[in-house]
């Protein structure tokens, strides 16, 4: 039996000095439908109190790191696993965690860099080239993520690189 471990020491391998939360989302970024945002609170051990910041991300983008990943192909025989009647639910929770996953590895390569004490956003546009490149270090990271989220088992017979 698989045991899944939380996602978000994964997640903070690459950021030790900060304790990140998912808060909400995908949600729509009002004024731009082509944008997604994920909310997430993100705090320092060194700081008294912790802070939001919200990460876009553009759907174009996502769905490109969606083809990329072979998100479809990873997830087919686990999804097939499940009752016909329940795949549709799963479907749309699998779009919107894949939208966080890749949100948080945006986040994280944000506070690589370190972050202000005060809430945030991270704009669509920013950190793309570096996301598109970190997403293939980071794809089992999402597949967990993913599968995790929805107590799924992984497809052993898929190979896990991009």
């Amino acid at each position: 039996m698989v045991q899944w471990l939380p996602m978000v020491p994964e997640s903070n391998r690459y950021v030790p000095s900060y304790r990140v939360t998912f808060f909400f989302g995908p949600e729509p970024v009002e004024g731009h439908p082509d944008v997604l945002a994920c909310v997430f609170n993100v705090k320092k051990r060194s700081w008294k109190a912790g802070i939001q910041v919200s990460v876009e991300i553009g759907t174009d983008q996502l769905s490109v790191l969606r083809q990329k990943m072979r998100l479809a192909d990873r997830l087919a025989k686990s999804l097939m696993a499940l009752d016909p009647h329940e795949r549709p639910h799963y479907q749309e929770r699998i779009v919107a965690c894949f939208a966080q996953a890749i949100c948080w590895c945006k986040l994280d390569l944000r506070l690589q860099a370190g972050v202000a004490q005060e809430n945030q956003r991270i704009q669509a546009e920013e950190l793309t080239i570096e996301l598109d490149q970190e997403i293939s270090h980071r794809a089992d990271y999402v597949f967990a993520y993913i599968l995790g989220e929805l107590d799924l088992i992984p497809d052993p017979s898929v190979p896990s690189s991009c």
